[in-house]
């Protein structure tokens, strides 16, 4: 019997100091989760603010609109990595092992995701370059429209129709960009044609004319109209003007209507595809 109460007694010490350990152990350690948990909440907090300060300092002294938004992109995911580094130390991770296995993982992630890279590349490459910037009108890869963002991976796209087209930024830095909004004037090009029998003299000066009376028309370069062509019922001619390049689309229909109608107002043909026919009586 003694025996028993003796065992019974010692697997009751063992326990007590089991449990004791185990409250000292989820004490321990359950705090310092608790305090990670707490660090990398205010930590992501206080990186999206810091990102938002730096933006705006880069606004007050005057940076483009796209290094700030790029800028502030990465700076925000820079400072919470840095959170998740210092969370996991608190917690007893190793932090220069953690380093290391941050940049195994990083190494291998990068050659699983070569495309990812070279669209990251490609988006330093946007930065630095500059062959465009937010705000401004491009045709690229078939899709043309107003950057609205320029991310790390990709460039988004707000085309006229209102959809958004988003575009990796490796091939599309890697591609032909034509950039519409990267001068601050262009060239309207107005094609005409009018009739064999009208006076091509007279057509030219009432079209020089439409452009001197449209305040939105530059005189410098001035407007030029000449004959590019003789078709088989037109004679065919390019009516050249410049304006600034927000008014490039309203100057062009303008002058489209103001075309017809003054040649309506004065007489001139704007002729249309005819064919002779002749019947011959066997």
């Amino acid at each position: 019997m003694n025996d028993v109460q003796q065992e019974a007694g010692k697997i009751a010490v063992t326990s007590e100091l089991i449990y004791a350990k185990l409250f000292e152990y989820v004490v321990d350690y359950g705090l310092k989760v608790l305090g990670a948990i707490v660090v990398i909440m205010v930590g992501f907090w206080l990186s999206n603010r810091l990102a938002s300060l730096l933006t705006r300092a880069l606004d007050k002294k005057g940076f483009d609109i796209t290094i700030r938004a790029y800028l502030e992109r990465v700076s925000a995911v820079g400072f919470k990595v840095m959170v998740v580094i210092t969370a996991a130390g608190m917690v007893g991770v190793q932090t220069t092992s953690f380093v290391a296995l941050l940049g195994a993982a990083g190494l291998a992630i990068g050659l699983a995701l070569q495309g990812s890279l070279s669209n990251l590349a490609g988006g330093l490459l946007i930065l630095i370059l500059r062959p465009f910037r937010i705000g401004d009108y491009i045709q690229t890869q078939g899709e043309e429209g107003t950057v609205q963002a320029i991310d790390i991976f990709n460039t988004t796209l707000l085309r006229a129709d209102n959809r958004k087209v988003i575009i990796p930024n490796g091939p599309l830095i890697g591609n032909v960009i034509t950039n519409y909004s990267s001068e601050s004037i262009r060239r309207v090009d107005v094609s005409v044609g009018v009739s064999y029998g009208d006076n091509v003299a007279k057509v030219e000066q009432m079209l020089l004319v439409l452009a001197k009376n449209d305040p939105r028309i530059l005189a410098d370069p001035e407007p030029m109209v000449g004959i590019v062509g003789f078709g088989d019922s037109s004679v065919d001619l390019t009516y050249r003007i410049w304006c600034k390049t927000e008014d490039y689309w309203p100057v062009r229909f303008d002058m489209y209507r103001k075309v017809k109608e003054t040649f309506e107002a004065q007489g001139i043909t704007i002729p249309f595809p005819q064919r002779e026919v002749r019947m011959l009586n066997k």
